[in-house]
């Protein structure tokens, strides 16, 4: 089965799909995260052949050739002194870009909290952390006022911490489990469903009332030969966190056609509802349906 995404939505009776995984660049940052793809780099671990390459404005018509409606930019820092710059360009593409969620990150620096609050109020809707390209700790003091402001802001916070594809001294469930018993009332998005410790995560996500999971890549054939499989003993909690999953994709970082993560989830069996749910509705109800 492989699902036709011109049909997809409207067989589901929604008016599109809502992506809240996707990533958008500057220009040099783009061109520096491709070479890593097409090198297989060390935090990459295997061939990963990029099924989508454009500029901007070529991807964001392929997003909405594809029936995506509402997605999202997820710039993330692997150096201090870059998340304002990746911010100030996120905050422009989605000036530019009515579907794009207003997307920015940060990185343990001093300044910090000061930035994150001020992003917060200056409209972002959702932030990206990335703890195995960034190489830092959920736990490092200098997040510490950081993670104030965003669980008082209650503002969803995407956060790569299992160790997919490749480990390192900072992924894993403990510090995040760490992080949420000192602010329990974050809203974090565990990426990849927390691949490839996901009976931790989804722990987690049961247990914190505003902690959720996107599928980005879960379940796809490459990911199950990245050694990344799901658990089919798991997939039952799946329905059981129904609201509380969200459609994520990894566009255009993936190294196969966006249609082969919708006809994953759809082979898992769960049902039209739960289906719409992750699909659309959940993200809807984080986010909204359009943009303010």
């Amino acid at each position: 089965m492989t699902v036709d995404l011109t049909a997809f939505a409207h067989d589901l009776g929604l008016p599109g799909l809502f992506d809240a995984h996707t990533h958008f660049l500057p220009p040099r940052v783009l061109a520096k995260v491709r070479r890593e793809f097409d090198s297989a780099g060390p935090l990459i671990g295997s061939a990963w052949p990029l099924e989508y390459r454009g500029t901007d404005d070529e991807l964001v018509a392929t997003l909405r050739g594809f029936g995506v409606r509402r997605f999202s930019a997820l710039p993330y820092a692997h150096r201090p002194g870059m998340a304002e710059f990746l911010n100030d360009w996120a905050f422009g593409f989605s000036d530019r870009t009515p579907e794009c969620l207003r997307s920015a990150t940060f990185y343990p620096e001093p300044d910090a909290a000061a930035y994150v609050s001020r992003r917060i109020d200056s409209g972002a809707e959702i932030f990206k952390v990335h703890v195995q390209v960034g190489g830092f700790d959920v736990r490092d003091p200098l997040l510490d006022g950081v993670w104030g402001v965003l669980e008082d802001a209650g503002t969803p916070v995407v956060l790569h911490a299992g160790s997919g594809p490749v480990g390192t001294p900072y992924t894993g469930p403990g510090p995040v489990a760490d992080l949420l018993r000192a602010h329990p009332r974050l809203a974090l998005v565990m990426a990849h469903l927390g691949a490839p410790e996901y009976a931790e995560f989804l722990d987690l996500t049961a247990t914190y009332e505003r902690v959720r999971a996107d599928t980005t890549m879960v379940f796809t054939p490459f990911f199950d030969r990245l050694g990344a499989a799901f658990p089919r003993d798991l997939v039952p909690r799946l329905r059981d966190l129904q609201p509380k999953i969200l459609l994520g994709s990894d566009f255009p970082n993936i190294p196969y056609p966006y249609a082969e993560q919708l006809t994953a989830l759809a082979r898992l069996d769960l049902g039209d509802d739960w289906l719409s749910d992750v699909c659309w509705h959940n993200g809807v109800r984080l986010f909204g349906e359009s943009s303010s």
